[in-house]
């Protein structure tokens, strides 16, 4: 379901779409514009093989996070994402149905990680406070619209992710 240019992924086959580095790469390229992109223009993009990367728009287009749009470029069709943010229900996540799409992202952060951290571009924090979860998503909501506010397109994309999680047993951290 879209509201808000948000997509709520609430069926297994949605988060198993998620579950590779190079879907994801897709759904970022195709969520940078609103400019449709064919499987070529995509995989020019991303630095990888059209066969191969065909495989990986069909599961998205499959999985309805991606949509195929009129126009076609000879036997090329263009693609453009349905939403601009992607939000997992929370039913599915204590499902156990987004361990790959949590691998996924955790991967990406890692690569983020061995990629950018000498070169000093690589930022991360670490906040713990005792509020509601609710309004955890409140909050990273009202941060994204913000965001959008400062949208650059002349700008390197920046990847953003957060997790949330209650704190582990034996932690000896303090709130700040």
């Amino acid at each position: 379901m879209t509201t808000n240019g948000v997509l709520t992924i609430d069926r297994p086959e949605q988060l198993k779409a998620l579950g590779h580095p190079l879907r994801l790469r897709v759904l970022e390229v195709l969520g940078e514009s609103e400019e449709e992109l064919t499987n070529r223009e995509l995989a020019v993009r991303l630095g990888v093989d059209p066969g191969h990367l065909h495989f990986h728009v069909r599961m998205l287009l499959n999985s309805g996070l991606i949509a195929l749009v009129g126009g076609a470029r000879g036997r090329e069709k263009p693609y453009r994402a349905v939403a601009t943010h992607i939000r997992v229900a929370p039913a599915l996540i204590t499902s156990g149905a987004a361990d790959e799409a949590r691998e996924a992202m955790l991967d990406e952060v890692q690569r983020g990680w061995t990629s950018h951290a000498g070169e000093g571009r690589f930022r991360s924090a670490q906040l713990t406070i005792r509020i509601d979860p609710e309004r955890v998503r409140e909050l990273w909501a009202s941060f994204v619209d913000h965001a959008e506010t400062f949208e650059d397109a002349e700008r390197e994309p920046l990847l953003l992710t957060l997790f949330v999680h209650p704190q582990s047993t034996g932690s000896t951290s303090e709130p700040s």
